[in-house]
């Protein structure tokens, strides 16, 4: 009995460790991801859509956008690709008011397209392949926040995006430290469910 125990403790320790390591790992790949951006001329910008306060695009955001445009600037893509539905007692979608806000920032009504329904990430990434395969887009610079990086990559991999990252270098999220570790141990447990899905 006392030999069983030993045995059934070692497989216990040996798994906890095991999980251990692989958060630790996953921790690690969030911020190689977040801290290398890997930005190369592509077929469009695609934007991550965040909150949006009556109207206009919250600070987070706004410095998405702004990325983005900057990029579109540089002629690194010829389209925007906004996303974002209704939040919960919203009126405007996330896409429309990025809509709005790039087009007062110059960028052309024919170089930007709009998914306006998604209200997670996966499903952002999965309209807004859709619209890109109807326009014949392929590959996407990735605009978010560092965090995010690493989990929109593999869901941009899974609906046939060739995705290069673009974390936004100057979000509020990244100047509060706590919160940016808030959002990076989020994205701890949410990168492995990602993984685990697309496996299964």
């Amino acid at each position: 009995m006392r030999k069983a125990f030993r045995t059934w403790l070692r497989w216990l320790t040996g798994a906890v460790l095991l999980i251990c390591a692989l958060w630790l790992a996953t921790v690690g790949l969030i911020l190689y991801a977040g801290g290398r951006p890997n930005v190369q001329n592509a077929d469009a910008i695609l934007v991550l859509g965040a909150a949006q306060w009556n109207g206009k695009p919250s600070p987070v955001f706004k410095a998405r956008l702004d990325h983005a445009i900057e990029l579109y600037r540089q002629q690194r893509a010829p389209y925007l690709v906004l996303t974002g539905g209704v939040g919960r007692g919203d009126t405007l979608s996330e896409g429309e008011v990025a809509l709005r806000y790039a087009l007062r920032n110059g960028v052309e009504a024919g170089h930007i397209l709009v998914e306006r329904d998604g209200l997670t990430t996966a499903e952002s990434m999965k309209a807004a392949a859709l619209l890109m395969e109807a326009s014949g887009l392929h590959s996407a610079i990735i605009v978010s926040d560092s965090y995010h990086m690493l989990r929109v990559e593999l869901l941009a991999r899974r609906v046939g995006i060739k995705p290069y990252r673009a974390p936004a270098p100057n979000s509020p999220i990244d100047r509060s430290n706590s919160e940016r570790w808030h959002y990076i141990m989020r994205e701890s447990l949410l990168v492995p469910a990602t993984a685990l899905m697309g496996a299964w």
